[in-house]
């Protein structure tokens, strides 16, 4: 495919690295958009899964699953925060997290992503996300959501000076590479969650799209939670039952049982409460997705967060 042309095509296919030895063909029955960035390769094409987003090769959202995803990353770290007034989000390019956390009560959503390209082309292409009038007022700051193109140390950096706090900080960017040389991996780091930490309001959650708990590629799920069972005294972590990643959340401090607070706030939503209503996530789901697979509880020292 060409990486320099915006237009259709017909039947071409994306072949997507899964693991060692290991890939996904994805057909794309027409191109709309196959273009290069100052930071990465963008095609938005139309599979079986409806309009597809794939940066570099890899399927990021789809008009199908998307949802699911969204919801997976979101939900738990809002049900898990004690409350949610403002919302840091670094990467998650369609804008779908921004509108969940703006229904689950965020006054204000700081959207920091480095690509502007690729955010304006999910606004122009993408049916979910941002529309683009949407996505203009956040670039005025016109509106709750305020978006900054920035790199996101770059914007912690500014958050920390001017001493701003937030209620959740959301980290949704590509899976973290095994390749030394990715970019986006210092984003992943103890460092940079340490940072994002510091930004946390009282009773307030850091979370991050953790990788995938599939044996043949969950070395990087297993850096991620002892990461994150190190960093924080609760640890929370949510494996979508239906789609193939998992996330993690943590708290500075130490609560005693982390799902039934999530699933009696979920409960109080439900029951007509303010806050978002999922659809793919109900408590049942909360109880069987909080359960880390065996060889990433047995990854850490201890078989529980601290």
């Amino acid at each position: 495919m060409s990486p320099t042309s915006t237009g259709s095509a017909t039947a071409t296919e994306i072949v997507e690295p899964l693991a060692d030895g290991m890939t996904r063909t994805w057909r794309v029955d027409e191109v709309v958009v196959d273009t290069t960035t100052e930071f990465q390769h963008v095609v938005i094409g139309r599979t079986a899964h409806g309009l597809t987003l794939f940066c570099d090769g890899e399927r990021q959202s789809t008009d199908a699953t998307q949802l699911v995803y969204h919801e997976a990353l979101t939900v738990p770290p809002l049900l898990l925060a004690d409350q949610v007034r403002s919302v840091l989000i670094i990467g998650s390019s369609e804008g779908v997290a921004s509108a969940m956390a703006l229904a689950h009560g965020a006054a204000r959503v700081d959207h920091v992503d480095i690509d502007a390209e690729t955010v304006r082309l999910c606004a122009r292409h993408l049916p979910y996300g941002y529309t683009e009038a949407e996505l203009a007022a956040a670039e005025s700051h016109d509106g709750p959501v305020r978006m900054h193109y920035r790199d996101g140390f770059d914007f912690l950096a500014s958050a920390e000076s001017a001493g701003t706090r937030y209620d959740v900080v959301l980290i949704d960017l590509p899976d973290e590479s095994e390749d030394p040389e990715a970019q986006h991996n210092r984003l992943y780091e103890a460092d940079f969650l340490r940072r994002c930490a510091g930004l946390l309001a009282p009773g307030g959650v850091v979370t991050c799209q953790g990788g995938c708990p599939t044996m043949w590629r969950n070395r990087t799920l297993v850096a991620a939670w002892r990461r994150f069972t190190e960093l924080f005294d609760t640890a929370v972590y949510y494996g979508s039952d239906e789609h193939e990643w998992a996330f993690l959340s943590g708290r500075h401090d130490r609560i005693g049982d982390p799902v039934a607070t999530m699933q009696d706030r979920l409960a109080a939503v439900t029951a007509g409460g303010e806050g978002y209503r999922p659809e793919s996530i109900d408590a049942e789901a909360l109880r069987a997705g909080t359960v880390p697979p065996h060889a990433v509880r047995t990854s850490v020292r201890a078989s529980s967060p601290r």
